[in-house]
C-alpha cells in the first residue's frame, strides 16, 4: 500500500496556520509554518510555480505544504492567483498578534545574470510595487502571473511589497527565481521575533 503523502518538514509550531480554499475554479489546502525548518512539499498542476514556492520556503526558513488543483486546462491564472491569496491568509493567521516581529524585511538576491530586490513591510496596508516588464513564457508558464500571485498575497497579507530588478538577466527563469528567493529572504527577516518592539512593532500600537 502506498504511504500517505505528507510534508516531511512540517511540524507543530506556535506560529503555523492551515488554509483551505474551495471555489468553482480552484481547490487549495495549504499549511505554513513560520519557524521552519525551511522546506516544502508542493503539489499543483503548475510545475514552474511549484519549484518557485519550494525556493521561497527554503530561503525564507518556512515549512510549506500545498495540495492544489484548479481549472488549469483553461488557464493557470485562477490557481496561481488563489495560491497567492492563500499564502497571504496563512501568513496573517500564523503571525497572530504580530507582537515582537521585525515587521520590515529586505533582500537582494543574485541568480547568475539576474539580480532582484525585495522589500516588505507587514504594515496592515496592502500595496504592491512590481517593477518588472513582461518576461514572456517559461515553457507553458506565463511569467505575467507572478505579479498576479504577489497581488493576491499582498492584499490578503495586508503587506506593502516592493519588487524590482537591480539587474535584468537575459534568462527569464533566472529573473523569476531571484524574485522568489528574495521574497523568501525578505519575509523571513520580517517575521523574525527580534524587533525593537516588545509588543506590536508600531508607534501607533496597531498594525
Amino acid at each position: 500500500m502506498r504511504a500517505a503523502w505528507r510534508c516531511p518538514v512540517a511540524r507543530r509550531t506556535a506560529r503555523a496556520a492551515r488554509i483551505v480554499r474551495k471555489t468553482r475554479e480552484t481547490q487549495i489546502d495549504m499549511t505554513l509554518g513560520l519557524d521552519g525548518p525551511g522546506g516544502a512539499a508542493i503539489r499543483s498542476p503548475v510545475p514552474f510555480l511549484n519549484h518557485m514556492l519550494e525556493l521561497f520556503a527554503a530561503h525564507g526558513g518556512f515549512a510549506l505544504r500545498v495540495v492544489a488543483r484548479g481549472d488549469t486546462p483553461v488557464d493557470d491564472h485562477h490557481l496561481v492567483e488563489d495560491l497567492g491569496i492563500c499564502l497571504g491568509q496563512a501568513l496573517v493567521k500564523a503571525l497572530g498578534d504580530k507582537k515582537g516581529i521585525r515587521r520590515y524585511g529586505h533582500a537582494v538576491v543574485p541568480m547568475d545574470d539576474a539580480q532582484a530586490l525585495c522589500a516588505i513591510d507587514i504594515s496592515g496596508r496592502p500595496f504592491l510595487r512590481w517593477a518588472y516588464a513582461s518576461l514572456g513564457r517559461i515553457k507553458t508558464f506565463d511569467t505575467g502571473l507572478v505579479e498576479e500571485f504577489l497581488l493576491g498575497f499582498t492584499r490578503e497579507a495586508k503587506a506593502t511589497l516592493h519588487v524590482a530588478p537591480l539587474n535584468m538577466g537575459k534568462n527569464a527563469h533566472h529573473n523569476v527565481e531571484a524574485v522568489f528567493k528574495s521574497l523568501g529572504q525578505a519575509l523571513g527577516m520580517a517575521v523574525e521575533r527580534k524587533g525593537a518592539f516588545r509588543g506590536v512593532p508600531s508607534t501607533k500600537g496597531l498594525l
